[in-house]
Formats: structure tokens, sequence, C-alpha cells
């Protein structure tokens, strides 16, 4: 049997991007030859995407394209398993891609996406593809696509972990990209744009929470009933766009930004990678002693 080499693994890892020990049993199998134990490891890239399926992709990126007349535009979360992985090139451009084929084909669903082609194959057949590569699994979670009343704004922040668009009339580009900064830093998350547009559920719940809590208080009827009003007028403000304070200017509400601008917002989307999903607890450093037949 040829003498499976350091240097070999190397070089068939940086032609491949298959992960190390894949190569070293391709190097194997192939009895040192480099070009076949290639081919080898190209046809197990299916079976590699498939194993890596069951395991849970919670790190990835957030992607966004808007048509050249700011009219359209779609976001899209891609997720991986690794933040690493979430760094790598052709993983981002996939994100890009996608994002781009949502906007000009608009698919029904991640479904409909999947069938959609792909630069000669389908999207599904190029994300199996390269999650056989990497040796993570890939997923493309969801997206958002927005056909704009007004005019789309968009801001991608932290690494690709935070992504918005905004559909806003009036104005100039520096306060739609203010509005988007702002949705993606909001503290607490915005569910709508005004209070009329939030779940009358989420109202009842925090309603009957104020209430209880008024209650404790020991407070006559006709107080508590204020201090519940007062509560729920409060959850609003803060979980409306309108109602919140401009993150740029404290003292002025985004209503007021918006008034003084001669400005609409006619909606949003907000998307924050791996928000719902649990996220891996590995120890990075002890699967790699792992796979290599060590002990951290």
């Amino acid at each position: 049997m040829a003498e499976i080499t350091a240097g070999m693994v190397k070089a068939l890892r940086e032609k491949t991007d298959a992960p190390m020990m894949e190569c070293k049993k391709a190097l194997a199998e192939a009895g040192g030859d480099l070009a076949k134990a290639e081919e080898i490891l190209r046809i197990k890239l299916g079976n590699r995407a498939t194993k890596a399926a069951g395991r849970v992709a919670a790190e990835g990126v957030v992607a966004a394209h808007v048509a050249a007349d700011g009219r359209t535009g779609a976001l899209v979360e891609v997720n991986c398993e690794t933040d690493f992985v979430a760094k790598n090139l052709e993983f981002v451009a996939l994100a890009a891609a996608v994002a781009e084929l949502v906007a000009s084909r608009n698919p029904r669903d991640v479904e409909a996406l999947a069938r959609l082609s792909l630069k000669g194959q389908t999207v599904e057949e190029t994300r199996k593809a390269l999650a056989g590569k990497i040796g993570e699994n890939l997923a493309i979670r969801r997206f958002t696509r927005i056909d704009a009343k007004g005019k789309l704004a968009v801001y991608i922040h932290g690494g690709a972990k935070v992504g918005v668009l905004v559909d806003y009339s009036g104005g100039d580009d520096q306060l739609g990209r203010d509005l988007a900064m702002h949705v993606a830093g909001a503290s607490p998350r915005l569910i709508a744009v005004s209070k009329d547009q939030v779940p009358a559920e989420l109202v009842e719940k925090e309603r009957a929470i104020a209430a209880a809590k008024a209650l404790e208080s020991g407070k006559p009827e006709n107080i508590v009933a204020k201090m519940v009003d007062g509560s729920v007028q409060k959850f609003l403000k803060e979980v409306t766009l309108l109602g919140q304070p401009f993150v740029k200017n404290d003292k002025q509400s985004i209503e007021q930004l918006l008034k003084s601008k001669g400005a609409s917002v006619a909606g949003f989307a907000l998307y924050v990678v791996g928000e719902g999903l649990e996220k891996r607890k590995d120890d990075f450093v002890a699967e790699v002693m792992a796979q290599v037949g060590q002990t951290a």
C-alpha cells in the first residue's frame, strides 16, 4: 500500500475543499493516485451532503438583492453549521445568487426556489454539491420578496448576520439607509410599522400581562385600568417603527423624522441569522483532534 503523506492530503484538500479525513481515505482507496482520489471524492460529494443534512445549521448569512430600479428586492437567509464556513467565499456567493434569483423569478416558497435553475443546475443540486465539498449541512432557510410601493433601502450588518429591506417613499437615499440601519439595530425587535399592524393576539397577551401586574398593586379599579392602558401603549411604541425614538436622535421619533422629510414607510423585512434555531455547542478543537486520532 502506498504511503499517504500529510503533503498528499494537503494537496488533495486544496484541490477539492473536502474534509481532511475524507481526503486521506480517498487517497488510500486510490493507492496514492491524486487524480483518482479527486475523482473518488467528487463521486462521494452527494453522500457527504446527505450525511451532513441531519446536523443543525444555525450559522450563516443574510443576503439581499435589489433590482436596478430600486423597486423589487429580496432578502434570504442561508445557513451552515459554523461561523468559519459562513465566511467561505463560495458559500457567500451562493447566498447572493439565491437572493438575486428570488428577486427576479419570484418563487412561491423555498421548495419552488430549490427547483429553479442556477448556472446549469437546480438550486438544490448546487446546494448539495457545495455541502458535499465543504462537509457541512447547508440550508436555504427562508426568503422575503418585496415589490415596493415606493423604493427599497437595504442594509446588511455584522458580517451579514442581520439584513434589512425597507419600502419607503419620499426623502432621499440617506433617509432610506438611516431607516434600514434603525430597523437592524432596533431593541426590542420590531414587529410592524404602525400600531394598527400589530397582531391583535399580541396586544391582548400584553394587556393580560399588564392587568395581572396592575392588580398586584392594590390600586383602585379606575387606576388599574389606566395603568393597563399605559403599559399597552408603551408596548406598542416599543415594537412599532413609527413609535420608536430614532437611533441617531432619541429626542425624535421615527414618525416625527418621516414627517419632517415628507416621507412614509410601507413596510420592512428584517432577518437575523439563526433566529429561533438551536446553535451547535461542539468543541471544534476536540472535533479536529478526534479526526486526526488525537486528544486535546
